[in-house]
């Protein structure tokens, strides 16, 4: 084996446990750790060791904390049936008679979720608030008299109940398209935002200058409303999408204004999942690689977006020999961790012949996301009342159920720990049936195991009882079956650097 593969860390201190975490390493005021340069002359053993010198950002570790996000499918989809708008919907259609953000809320709380992003915009254009610089949105609707608001209602359940929220604003647009605005060919040039507007009682104590065309000013305007009017987000979503245009008009996204403009207005925000801070995991079955790294090769593309250096959908996105096949592409190594978005239903959006999936796809879809070093990203779509489904709400309390059954009590919670330069052991006291494991690295000293076993101290020897690669922020374990022990251990096999852990608990399911 090449000896760069194996790097075990040289002192007890630097295997930190839970508690007593050492303080992190001093660095330069403003230090961006989260992206290192890639040369083209780098060796093998470089791009590794640069790799382990990547940290992540503090709006990052918290984004990561989070485990379970949810997603909210909302609109004039809902009421049409569709997917993808067409833009042209009359906005009359949208009428949640029975709206109730609080039952959203409360769902979503019960679940085991801590953040939920709404559709505040989707592909065809309508807006769920009343902005002032589109007539396709909520106040063109006669539902509540034109005073409706869904984002405001939204915002408050949301941080009524103790979530976070968030905000996806589809870059793609078939309104704007059927207006003249998106894709109309228009040239970058500076644009103050916020655009003040005839009847505008707006007095903004700073405007900004931001580079962008027609349409890129018209999502710089809306972002601007959105982040400055309905409190605190804590994500704002994009994807990639373009409108349903003819192949020779493109609008190209003014993403480095996008996001300067949301890192000045919501500096706390994670920009996902076309955006620097998160990544799309490459598809729509909430499922993480075997082997998910935070750490990965990007490249920059037009204007600032952060875009994959190798296919969004490489089985290795992070590994030795990904770094090495994705050089030639690579302009950095960036801390970029994995979303996994997935419905609850089968379409994003409600509709009403379709029926959530079982307690025990959810469960799969938890441990192949949480469970991988990822967050998961679960869509719950309102009904056409404006309230998540009965069916809908019961599965997620069955699922919030089911993880807990799954990963009860820490049987290693206050154990005799051990700690050596290769792992840690743990001595719970007397023999206990163990079926769930549960590791974590400490992901402020970035990510660097690339291999582990655990053991179980048995008939006089250490048996291995399971193994794997990554670990990462959370990384967790089903056997078989049981398996008694008093003593057990995690034995690092290969690391890029000081490994750090945070977290060895040992679990019985109790299913």
């Amino acid at each position: 084996m090449d000896p760069s593969r194996r790097v075990f860390v040289t002192s007890a201190a630097a295997l930190a446990v839970t508690t007593g975490l050492p303080a992190l390493p001093a660095t330069a005021a403003g230090t961006d750790l989260s992206r290192v340069p890639v040369s083209p002359d780098d060796t093998p053993a470089e791009l590794v060791r640069k790799a382990s010198q990547v940290r992540p950002t503090a709006r990052q570790i918290a984004w990561q904390a989070l485990e379970r996000t949810a997603f909210l499918h909302f609109g004039v989809n809902t009421f049409t049936g569709l997917e993808w708008g067409t833009g042209d919907e009359d906005p009359d259609v949208f009428q949640p008679a029975g709206l109730d953000t609080d039952q959203w809320a409360r769902a979503l709380r019960d679940g085991g979720f801590r953040l939920a992003i709404l559709t505040v915009k989707h592909h065809d254009g309508f807006v769920l608030y009343p902005s002032r610089y589109t007539d396709h949105t909520v106040a063109s609707s006669s539902w509540r008299d034109g005073r409706g608001d869904v984002l405001r209602s939204f915002a408050d359940s949301m941080r009524r109940y103790g979530l976070k929220v968030g905000v996806y604003l589809s870059p793609a647009d078939e309104n704007q398209y059927l207006h003249g605005v998106y894709a109309n060919g228009s040239a970058r040039a500076e644009r103050t935002i916020p655009t003040l507007v005839d009847g505008d009682d707006r007095s903004p104590g700073r405007f900004l200058t931001l580079d962008a065309t027609d349409y890129g000013a018209h999502m710089l305007n809306t972002l601007y409303e959105v982040l400055t009017e309905y409190g605190p987000v804590d994500e704002v979503w994009f994807d990639g999408a373009q409108g349903h245009i003819p192949p020779d008009r493109v609008e190209d996204y003014d993403w480095d204004s996008w996001y300067a403009l949301v890192r000045s207005l919501a500096p706390a925000a994670a920009i996902a999942v076309t955006g620097p801070d998160l990544r799309w995991v490459g598809n729509e079955s909430g499922l993480a690689r075997a082997d998910e790294w935070s750490v990965i090769p990007v490249k920059e593309n037009r204007y600032g977006r952060t875009d994959w250096a190798l296919s969004y959908d490489t089985a290795d996105e992070g590994g030795r020999d990904a770094l090495v096949t994705a050089q030639p592409r690579t302009a950095y190594l960036q801390w970029w961790p994995a979303e996994c978005d997935v419905s609850i239903r089968d379409g994003w959006f409600y509709h009403a012949d379709q029926q959530p999936k079982s307690v025990d796809e959810l469960t799969e879809i938890y441990f192949g996301s949480v469970g991988r070093n990822a967050v998961l990203l679960l869509n719950v779509p309102p009904d056409t009342d404006g309230v998540l489904h009965a069916t809908d709400v019961a599965r997620l309390r069955e699922f919030r159920e089911r993880v807990d059954r799954e990963l009860p009590e820490d049987l290693a919670r206050g154990a005799r720990r051990t700690v050596t330069p290769g792992g840690v052991t743990v001595d719970l006291g007397r023999e206990l049936g163990v079926d769930r494991i549960r590791l974590a690295e400490d992901i402020r000293y970035g990510q660097q195991v690339e291999g582990f076993v655990v053991e179980a101290w048995a008939a006089g020897s250490w048996t291995q009882v399971a193994a794997a690669g990554t670990v990462g922020a959370s990384r967790i374990l089903r056997l078989a079956a049981p398996v008694r022990a008093r003593r057990w251990r995690v034995r690092i096999t290969a690391a890029r650097g000081a490994v750090r852990p945070a977290q060895f608990a040992l679990f019985r399911s109790s299913l």
